[in-house]
């Protein structure tokens, strides 16, 4: 082994491809990035990517790498990989791609044909869930391809989702990390195996055992690198590969919360708040927490689906002014974002926003939608810019609220990755509107971070999960609330926000009863 091992981790993200050189201390020594279509639509709200095209662009990301680091290939000790979740591929008998890839993004729905055979039917009549468990039936991937292309599903050997498909393309292993599980699959986020026989989530889709692959926790060897697989990554020989997670629980390990008192945000394409936890505790009651990074542990999330997402579409709807200017000057356009933000008084003149852009599951349920309420003709497009910020820091708070009281463990500080967490200007509007200190992370890279610290316990590189945390992990830029600032956002938060949806979800379900346009 080199003496100075390297890792390298390869984030397949919704926007881009990277692959990450980190070193034992956790720095960032080597970066290729390559921007990737996040996915093409060839009916309205379908939302579907060619497996190939992520291998491609993986590959690219490699090159882009080695073109642009000192560091050498046979540094390298092992490679990991971190992914986007939900995505779906379907496999022949060839291990082949049968179709697109069906995206996380994707709205399509299946059908419920009738209700859940055995005595589930009516357990979940009892329990008032049969809402609950249709919503995860018509989400269910799986479900709509066996009805709309069934001589598909029939050749259709395997079915996993992304991460398994590149652990694949690897290794030519069919095995996922437990770590990467999240979609409608029939898993056990309690025990963090596929679920067992009696499960009523097999009765709900047609995915059978043989098709998933086997799983191994995060740390664990998955296989070792294909000749194929170490050419196309620019590597040397058969190096191992080791189990990560998804992206946002490795974010949640590259940010260093190892505990269910520290609150992890993701400033992401989602939004979400996590906790760390050796136990299982539902955020939302009948919403299981996700599997961690830490083996045995638990992501106990709230989600806010199109989160950041929303910034994007405003950039893209509205700042085209900023784009160019700042193209012209040669800065980032993050910066005049950040004075866009800056321009607006905190609670932005009145102008509240409801963060919901997609329905969920049960909170927010499957009626929800979006809403901005508190127009005036002060308002301009700057204060529409913050009050998405403030919206999303509402409804995430929101989220902590509820962790803490489902877990009985109040959270003191909170950390931030994603796009989002460049932004001082989110970064301070989340303390304040928290009434907490905001740690930024010492890398932007923070899932790429976790799945190479996942790797550095698997390599033996650190003896544990503690040591490599302490090792590769540390605060960047801190944020603390400035009080007239918390107090104001503390009452428009609790006499405006928390009433918002209460008040607006019938009428969101007229209109949806009207319309019929689901979400």
């Amino acid at each position: 082994m080199p003496a100075d091992p390297l890792i390298l981790a390869i984030d397949n993200g919704t926007q881009s491809v990277r692959a990450l050189l980190f070193d034992t201390r956790g720095n960032l020594v080597g970066k290729g990035k390559q921007e990737i279509e996040p996915y093409f639509s060839r009916q309205p709200g379908w939302a579907e990517q060619h497996p190939e095209y992520f291998w491609e662009q993986l590959g690219e990301a490699c090159r882009l790498l080695w073109d642009t680091t000192n560091a050498t290939p046979d540094q390298v000790a092992g490679v990991t990989v971190t992914t986007q979740r939900g995505t779906v591929i379907n496999l022949d008998e060839n291990g082949q791609p049968l179709r697109p890839a069906i995206i996380w993004l994707d709205q399509r729905h299946a059908r419920v044909d009738g209700p859940v055979k055995g005595p589930w039917s009516w357990l979940f009549k009892l329990a008032r869930l049969e809402d609950t468990i249709n919503r995860f039936r018509e989400k269910t991937q799986a479900n709509w391809i066996a009805q709309n292309e069934p001589e598909l599903w029939a050749r259709t050997r395997h079915f996993l989702l992304l991460s398994g498909y590149l652990n694949y393309r690897l290794t030519g292993e069919l095995k996922d990390s437990t770590g990467s599980q999240v979609g409608y699959l029939p898993f056990d986020y309690k025990k963090h195996r596929w679920a067992g026989p009696r499960d009523f989530k097999w009765q709900t889709m047609p995915v059978t055992p043989s098709m998933l692959p086997e799983l191994v926790s995060p740390g664990e060897t998955l296989g070792y690198l294909t000749d194929e697989a170490s050419q196309h990554l620019g590597l040397n020989g058969k190096l191992p590969v080791i189990a990560a997670a998804s992206d946002k629980a490795c974010e949640i390990l590259g940010s260093g919360g190892l505990t269910p008192d520290i609150g992890c945000l993701s400033y992401g394409t989602t939004a979400t708040i996590n906790t760390t936890s050796k136990r299982y505790v539902e955020p939302v009651r009948l919403m299981p927490p996700y599997p961690s990074a830490l083996p045995g542990h638990y992501s106990t999330e709230v989600m806010i689906y199109r989160g950041f997402w929303m910034v994007s579409w405003f950039k893209r709807e509205f700042g085209l002014r900023e784009q160019k200017i700042a193209e012209q000057r040669g800065i980032e356009p993050e910066t005049l974002f950040d004075e866009l933000v800056e321009s607006v008084p905190a609670g932005s003149m009145g102008l509240m926003l409801q963060p919901y852009w997609s329905p969920g599951v049960r909170q927010p349920g499957p009626e929800a939608k979006g809403s901005i309420i508190g127009f005036g003709d002060v308002h301009t497009r700057s204060h529409i810019y913050r009050a998405i910020l403030e919206g999303l820091a509402y409804a995430l708070r929101e989220g902590k609220e509820k962790i803490e009281k489902r877990s009985g463990v109040k959270i003191k500080k909170l950390r931030v990755a994603g796009g989002g967490s460049q932004s001082d200007a989110a970064m301070q509007l989340t303390a304040d509107v928290f009434g907490l200190p905001v740690e930024r992370p010492h890398t932007y890279e923070t899932s790429g971070l976790g799945a190479a610290i996942d790797a550095a316990v698997g390599l033996g590189l650190h003896p544990d999960f503690d040591t490599a945390v302490a090792e590769m992990t540390r605060v960047g830029d801190v944020f603390y609330p400035n009080e007239k600032t918390r107090d104001l956002y503390q009452r428009l938060y609790s006499e405006v926000y928390l009433r918002m949806y209460p008040q607006l979800q019938p009428l969101y379900r007229k209109i949806r009863e009207i319309t019929g346009y689901p979400g």
